[in-house]
Parts: structure tokens; C-alpha cells; sequence
């Protein structure tokens, strides 16, 4: 357990983070040069989305974004320091815990920084899986510059899952474990960790978008550069990329949507063109690519290319979305329909994106179980003091200690 980090007061800590968070947001920052290059490497995405992520990544990471989250878990920032009182309950005391293990995921870029830097917030020691790239690694190196406390609290190593004989007694050892990956990964990670452990898995999640009658027939071309943004970041590997868009139309008007959307998609690659993909990626997506085609010369759907990018109508609504980069099938279906369709495949949502996060699109998110409704356009820009998972940012890394 870090002592010096622990003598800090909570405050002293949000500073320091958001001090070095501004850093990072110079794209010119040496590091985050370093950084850019090592990502691209990994993940083979082109300069503008790497810069695009770690310009979001970085960016809400603000003073106010990390108090705005710490106040609404535990009722201020002073309560991690200390007994605070509190109206009609005891004063307590929100303790981090001792020791926290976060298991980073394959391709979401700084995934774990999140999770990191609100257990940092709440004074515990972080150990963090990283990536070959060593983001979080570098971002500690930063923190550590703004204060010593943080080189003893703050440490981040690659290591190959199951194989290192140090990552058993750091998961058995943890307070907290926080991991990313598929449900195999997960399931493995926390068989190993200690009984008393709290473990808070994030799995494979797909978002989805919808738009209304009424939202379709006046689609203009600002919101399908929307769709096709969210749609073709990351190259669709995110939980928050947009796997799915279900229009409530049919026929030729929902061809008609699609088509526009495919502009969309066309000026999207302009901006923020495909990576390198591994060559049996390249060929899922020409399967499906060229299965479409045939249904659609068929009669059955279309089939549109936007730059890199394909959008594929109507395609069997018994089949769950495809997860392949830069394709979007675009599918007639209202509310009731998304409902049913994402109970039948059993899809678990992340996001829902609209136009508008109205009473009627908060009601369809808690139908398909989605933790957050969001604008298209924004979805890969979740901000810092919401839910990401639907669960509590800080809260899970302190035990309360009741001063009365």
C-alpha cells in the first residue's frame, strides 16, 4: 500500500490526474507521440483515429468530470479523506481498498485508464495489465511527473494472460479486479481471483442505433455522417461502434435511407480511413459482402459501398449482427420489433443511439436491457462521470467505515 499516495488529500489527487489528462491532449506531447505510433502498430488503425481516441480518451478527463463523478457515488470528494457528515445517516468514510488489478482488453484504446485513474482518485495501489502499446504505462510515467506519490501506486506491465506465474497471486491478492475481454477471458480471470474479491467484468456488448418514421423520412446528410462515424471508428471492434441501425421503414424507403447513409459512410473514410485488417477479416467481410449481393440480386434487400465501407438492407432478421469492420446492416424494424429482436439473439446491448434521447428512447433502452442512450454522432464519446457498463465508476473501489 502506497503511503505517500494515501496522505494525499482526494482533491490534491483529481488535480494531479487532470494535469497530466491535459498534457496527453497535445497531440505534439512526446509520450503521446510515442504512444500514437506503438497503437497503430497494434491495432493497425490509421493516425486520425488513434489521434480521434486519444483526443476523447484524454479530453474528458477534466477537474470538474472527476469530481462531478466522485460527488455523485459518495457525496463529495472530502468523503475519501475522511468521516464526512452526512443528513440522516451516520458520517462515514469512503476507504479506497488496498489493492486494485484492472485486465486491459485486445483492441479498445486506454480502456483501462477509467477505471485507473477513479482508483487512483480513491487513494488505492493500481496494477494495470497493459498492452503492448504501453499507454497506460506512459500516462503513469506522466502522473508520476506531476507527483512521486504516484510512481510507488501507479504501475502498468504487459504480461501474457495465464502464462506469467505472477498474474495468479495479483488477481488472488486484489481487493478489486477489474478485467475486460470475451466471456471465455473473463471466466478464467475470475475463477483465479480471491474469495472476498470484488470482480467487475466488462464482456463483448453491441450497440445499436434506431431511427423513427418521422426521423427517417427527414434524414439529411449531417446525421448519416453521424451513423456512418459511430459506425466506422475503430473499424466497428468497439463495444460503442455501431453494429446495427434499425430503421422503422421498409421497402424502397429504407433503401432509399441506406443509400444515404452509404454517403455518409464515404465521407466518413475520408476522414478517418480503415486500418489493416488480418487477411481472415478481409475475407468474413467479402463473405458476407458477396451474401448479400446474391440476396439482393434476388430481390431480397441491397447492397451499397461507401468508400471502405459496406451497408448491406434488410438482411435476415433471424441472423444477430455480423461484427465485422466497417459494415452496417441497416434493418426495417420499429420498437417492438428491436425489442423482440434483441431478446431473440440475446444481444447484449451497450448503447443505444438516437436522434433524440426522449422518454420514448429511454423506454426502448430499458426494454433491450442498453446502459446508455446516447445521440448518433456521440457514441464513441461517452463522458467520464456516466456509467460506462452500467455500473459505478469510483464506488466499487471503497469500503465505507461508519463513524457513529
Amino acid at each position: 500500500m502506497s503511503a505517500a499516495l494515501r496522505a494525499l488529500d482526494a482533491s490534491r489527487i483529481v488535480a494531479h490526474v487532470a494535469d497530466a489528462a491535459e498534457r496527453w491532449q497535445d497531440a505534439d506531447f512526446p509520450p503521446r507521440v510515442r504512444a500514437t505510433a506503438a497503437i497503430e502498430t497494434r491495432l493497425g488503425y490509421t493516425t486520425p483515429v488513434v489521434d480521434y481516441a486519444l483526443d476523447r480518451l484524454f479530453g474528458g478527463v477534466t477537474r470538474a468530470a472527476l469530481n462531478a463523478a466522485i460527488a455523485s457515488e459518495l457525496g463529495s470528494v472530502d468523503a475519501l479523506d475522511g468521516p464526512v457528515e452526512r443528513v440522516d445517516a451516520p458520517a462515514a468514510w469512503a476507504r479506497g481498498v488496498d489493492r486494485v488489478a484492472i485486465v486491459s482488453s485486445d483492441t479498445t484504446i486506454g480502456v483501462a485508464l477509467a477505471p485507473a485513474i477513479f482508483a487512483l482518485c480513491a487513494k488505492c495501489d493500481v496494477v494495470v495489465k497493459d498492452r503492448s502499446d504501453a499507454l497506460i504505462a506512459a500516462f503513469f510515467s506522466s502522473l508520476a511527473e506531476e507527483h512521486p506519490a504516484f510512481a510507488d501506486a501507479a504501475r502498468a506491465r504487459a504480461w501474457e494472460g495465464g502464462a506469467d506465474p505472477d498474474e495468479g497471486a495479483l488477481l488472488g491478492g486484489a481487493d478489486v479486479v477489474v478485467a475486460f475481454g470475451r466471456d471465455d477471458a473473463l471466466h478464467a480471470i475470475r475463477v483465479r481471483c480471491g474469495i472476498e474479491t470484488r470482480f467487475v467484468p466488462f464482456g463483448h456488448r453491441a450497440t445499436i442505433g434506431r431511427l423513427t418514421a418521422r426521423e427517417a423520412a427527414t434524414l439529411a446528410p449531417v446525421l448519416a455522417d453521424a451513423i456512418a462515424r459511430d459506425a466506422l471508428l475503430y473499424d466497428g471492434e468497439g463495444c460503442l461502434s455501431l453494429h446495427a441501425l434499425f430503421v422503422d421503414a421498409a421497402g424502397d424507403a429504407l433503401t432509399d435511407i441506406a443509400q444515404r447513409i452509404a454517403g455518409g459512410c464515404e465521407r466518413a473514410s475520408l476522414e478517418f480511413p480503415g486500418g489493416r485488417l488480418a487477411p481472415e477479416r478481409t475475407a468474413a467481410v467479402a463473405a458476407y459482402r458477396g451474401v448479400a449481393a446474391f440476396r439482393a440480386a434476388a430481390g431480397r434487400g441491397a447492397l451499397f459501398r461507401g468508400g471502405d465501407a459496406t451497408v448491406v438492407v434488410a438482411p435476415p432478421f433471424d441472423e444477430p449482427p455480423p461484427f465485422l469492420p466497417r459494415v452496417l446492416p441497416v434493418i426495417g424494424a420499429g420498437d417492438d420489433a428491436i425489442a423482440s429482436y434483441v431478446a431473440e439473439q440475446r444481444l447484449p446491448v451497450q448503447a443505444l443511439g438516437v436522434v433524440a434521447p426522449d422518454a420514448a428512447a429511454v423506454a426502448l433502452a430499458a426494454r433491450i436491457r442498453a446502459v446508455r442512450v446516447a445521440p448518433l454522432g456521440t457514441l464513441q464519446d461517452p463522458p467520464l462521470a456516466g456509467h460506462h457498463g452500467g455500473v459505478a465508476r469510483i464506488a466499487d473501489f471503497v469500503r465505507w467505515i461508519d463513524a457513529r
